[in-house]
């Protein structure tokens, strides 16, 4: 080959890995804005959902409200799978990306924050539901009968009750996994990454305290152990926005895009 020949295949290998480049810069572009999508449709399901059902779920009567208000019911357990469904997704998503710095990190994050996530979600959503036969049988029913219907109402509450704590433990140990890889690789500044790390460390001790609180309190923000929460729920509306303003370092994708090459 001729030392121009040479130049020429040189020029237009370079000329590839520059389009190459900015292809990977541009899906994952595309990538960032889902998952920070993502981040904001599980947030505001997850509000609405609250919104909807605790207002008659917290009721002494609550089995007679539930019954009256089946659409309610209905709707809210409809918007807890909207907002898992989305954000058992992220690490779906993330996973091609992470699993070039770490496979075992990207696989764990999908197992907690996906699979196991979307478990729980599901069961919160069944316990909702399964509220309105219970409730028109409670309606319906004598004095004997419907004592019995409490109990099982009850244990219904408490099976949400304690879904909730196990959701938070599942959910943090997967936040810990994919913000430890988002601070590895670079893709988020820094002290985003490590504000999601720690946040989640927080949020995880929240479910544990409340669990053995012999008060038994609401697992909710603002509500004693729930201010450990704060901190990562505020987080995740930052990160959020950033991934849909400004997407993933671009010289962290191209170092990532390198290290499989």
């Amino acid at each position: 080959m001729t030392i121009k020949g040479s130049l020429q295949t040189t020029d237009k290998a370079t000329m590839i890995g520059k389009v190459s480049s900015r292809t990977h810069v541009n899906t994952h572009r595309k990538t960032a804005s889902i998952v920070g999508i993502f981040f904001i449709i599980g947030t505001v399901a997850g509000v609405l959902s609250g919104l909807v059902t605790l207002p008659v779920l917290e009721e002494a009567d609550y089995l007679s409200r539930v019954a009256a208000n089946e659409s309610q019911i209905v709707l809210g357990a409809v918007l807890v799978l909207v907002m898992g469904f989305p954000l058992a997704m992220i690490p779906v998503v993330m996973f091609p990306i992470f699993k070039k710095y770490s496979e075992l990190l990207a696989l764990g994050a999908v197992v907690f924050r996906g699979v196991l996530e979307a478990v729980t979600y599901i069961i919160l959503a069944l316990g909702l539901l399964l509220l309105i036969p219970l409730s028109q049988e409670f309606v319906n029913a004598g004095a004997p009968t419907a004592s019995y219907l409490q109990s099982l109402g009850a244990m219904l509450t408490e099976l949400s009750y304690w879904t909730n704590h196990v959701l938070a433990i599942v959910f943090t140990i997967g936040a810990a996994m994919l913000y430890w890889l988002f601070f590895k690789t670079k893709l988020i500044p820094n002290w985003l990454a490590l504000w999601g790390f720690i946040g989640a460390i927080l949020y995880f001790a929240a479910p544990i305290a409340n669990m053995f609180d012999a008060q038994h309190l609401p697992l909710s923000l603002g509500v004693k152990w729930g201010y450990l929460m704060i901190p990562l729920a505020i987080q995740e509306m930052v990160f959020a926005l950033w991934l849909i303003v400004k997407g993933f370092n671009p010289a962290a994708i191209a170092a990532l895009v390198e290290k499989r090459i």
